[in-house]
């Protein structure tokens, strides 16, 4: 297993993390097509899910005030279903995919975008009474496909990020670790 929070790791070994290869033009055009025709039954599979996740949930309420273990189980079930349902296959392609294949500079872009966006989450005050801001965060590969995970890992460090356990293949975590020091030390972004 990795040393994550080693830097030499982070430092030279996400070097083989790079960009993937660019996809032939009709390739990305027809699945975008299936995309386009796939994304409403898709919708509609995920309502149907939702719709029936909450009726199971009306009618076992009962068993779950006298069962906290069911309750937790049922929870973890929701979580896997809407999961599954709320993300995109990988086979699926955007339009910006479609559009921005292959350039470097945007992809750059879209990962400080949203690294950008986590950190001001992140490093935002905590308010009483309101949830804690996110610590952990995950950039799916749509966002860095064009520039690699390394990429991400590098400007992500120099944020204030740690890299988490992580399947490139899919998508990159990272842990916000200004959130486990002690109040008035963390990092400014």
């Amino acid at each position: 297993m990795y040393e994550y929070r080693d830097g030499q790791f982070v430092g030279s070994g996400t070097q083989a993390w790079v960009a993937w290869p660019v996809r032939p033009r009709w390739q990305l055009m027809l699945r975008f097509a299936a995309t386009v025709v796939f994304m409403p039954f898709w919708i509609a599979f995920g309502i149907v899910v939702f719709c029936a996740t909450l009726a199971i949930g009306l009618l076992t309420e009962v068993v779950a005030a006298v069962s906290s273990s069911y309750e937790k189980g049922f929870d973890r079930f929701m979580d896997s279903a809407m999961g599954r349902i709320t993300t995109l296959p990988r086979w699926c392609v955007l339009w910006s995919e479609a559009r921005y294949e292959g350039d470097t500079e945007h992809y750059r872009a879209e990962v400080d975008k949203q690294l950008a966006r986590w950190t001001a989450r992140a490093s935002a005050p905590r308010e009483p009474r309101k949830p804690r801001p996110p610590t952990e965060c995950e950039i799916p590969r749509r966002v860095y496909r064009g520039v690699g995970g390394h990429y991400v890992v590098r400007a992500a460090a120099a944020q204030g990020w740690e890299l988490r356990p992580s399947e490139p293949e899919k998508s990159i975590r990272l842990w916000w670790s200004a959130a486990s020091a002690p109040e008035g030390t963390a990092h400014s972004a």
